[in-house]
């Protein structure tokens, strides 16, 4: 029977231009190779089955995909394009990352990353705005972006949620941000919250001279998450935030383009991710989210902060931020090369756990292109969330500046405040 799976192996191919190529981590079961196991993912996800067909035409042959590499536990296999529909990521997943997962020929499958072909990218919009045009809304070109998700993250009355959010805005934080299980709850009804903030987000750009604007959360049923972006749009809002995973990708590509009618920008939030990317031997690796996010289109993705409460190692932090911020991705160790051709950068939003501490040596890892979204770093303050606010754009300033946050504390009460209750630590 491996016989047949072994057609799927094919060491001396070279991938066609317009090859889809997938890198996955194999461990094959007992008793079996790398190198079937290999042939049999490559089978299951394309045109093969269990057992060599009596009727094969060529046609058919030619839309097998091969596994042409096999380093280790490292194999590449190559899918020819017409395998996929364009634009239709539900079904290039189904292909790629579909039953294979299941199979039990192999103990553990990760598919760690792909590269995906032009006639696929130019299937997809990409982000509507990225990275200019969101720093161009907010007139803020030298520094990093400032979130905020308002603590406590569940339980606030909408009246309470707009009056702690103002004291952030005039604070200096120019975006607040729903925690990604805040909806529509009764303590905090979805239209009652954006109208209330609303009016305090304008009391608070008059008073600074700045920008700022609020990431509602709009995840539900898709055709409620579209009417949701209808009343945040017609409120006078320029943002959407979804929970990109448990909303679904057709639900992510629905409301991208609802979002480009109405012209909204998207923040995507990816709460409950490490379900299936923690794993670093099973499951899917968050550079693969990250590619599908930028290429349906968002506009902000959180990608974790290295030193914050998360688990979220520097390589694979680093890497995530080249991947969704950069046109050229060259190939590395365990990740494959990519050109993203027209599909805009997004904005890397690095958030769980941090402070005013820890700021610099976030923007030293990632650079100055990054969305800093503190939570309790912000209203855990002992002067209170305005106080918190200021400290963050303090530790920005000095971080700008390269003047140490110790020094520059001397002459900034609310950062010498943060640094005596945190000072640089690391959250666990």
């Amino acid at each position: 029977m491996s016989e047949w799976y072994l057609d799927f192996v094919d060491l001396d191919y070279k991938p066609a231009k317009d090859d889809l190529i997938s890198l996955f981590r194999i461990e094959p079961a007992k008793g079996i190779t790398i190198k079937e196991a290999a042939g049999r993912i490559a089978s299951e996800s394309s045109v093969g089955t269990w057992t060599e067909l009596t009727y094969l035409p060529k046609r058919i042959k030619d839309l097998m995909a091969r596994a042409f590499e096999i380093k280790g536990n490292y194999v590449k296999i190559a899918y020819p394009v017409e395998l996929f529909e364009p634009g239709n990521i539900p079904q290039i997943l189904s292909s790629i990352a579909g039953n294979i997962f299941g199979m039990k020929a192999v103990k553990n499958l990760r598919l760690e990353d792909v590269h995906w072909p032009y006639k696929l990218i130019k299937s997809f919009k990409g982000p509507q705005f990225g990275i200019k045009k969101i720093r161009k809304l907010f007139k803020v070109y030298d520094r990093p972006l400032t979130a905020t998700v308002l603590k406590p993250k569940l339980g606030l009355t909408s009246s309470e949620h707009a009056r702690i959010g103002y004291d952030a805005w005039i604070g200096g934080i120019d975006l607040l941000k729903d925690d990604e299980n805040l909806s529509n709850q009764s303590f905090n009804k979805f239209e009652k919250r954006a109208s209330l903030l609303l009016k305090m987000r304008n009391k608070a750009e008059k008073e600074t001279g700045e920008v700022k604007s609020a990431l509602i959360n709009i995840t539900a049923e898709t055709k409620e998450m579209l009417r949701r972006a209808r009343f945040l749009k017609n409120l006078g809002w320029e943002y959407v935030m979804v929970d990109i995973i448990t909303a679904g990708w057709s639900s992510l590509q629905t409301l991208r383009e609802e979002c480009e009618n109405l012209k909204l920008a998207i923040h995507a939030h990816r709460a409950m991710h490490a379900s299936f990317t923690r794993n670093k031997k099973h499951g899917i690796s968050m550079i693969v989210v990250a590619d599908i996010a930028r290429l349906i289109g968002v506009d902000q993705l959180h990608i974790g902060t290295v030193v914050g409460k998360l688990e979220s190692p520097k390589k694979e932090v680093i890497a995530l931020g080249e991947e969704i911020e950069k046109r050229f991705i060259k190939q590395k160790r365990h990740t494959l090369s990519e050109n993203w051709y027209n599909i805009k950068p997004i904005f890397a939003v690095a958030s769980g756990g941090l402070h005013p501490g820890i700021i610099p040596e976030v923007v030293k890892i990632l650079g100055k292109d990054i969305i800093l979204q503190c939570g309790g770093g912000c209203h855990g303050h002992p002067l209170g969330t305005k106080a918190g606010a200021v400290a963050i754009r303090q530790a920005i300033e000095a971080t700008m500046q390269n003047i140490s946050l110790d020094k520059y504390a001397k002459t900034h009460r609310e950062l010498k405040s943060a640094l005596d209750k945190w000072g640089y630590l690391r959250p666990k």
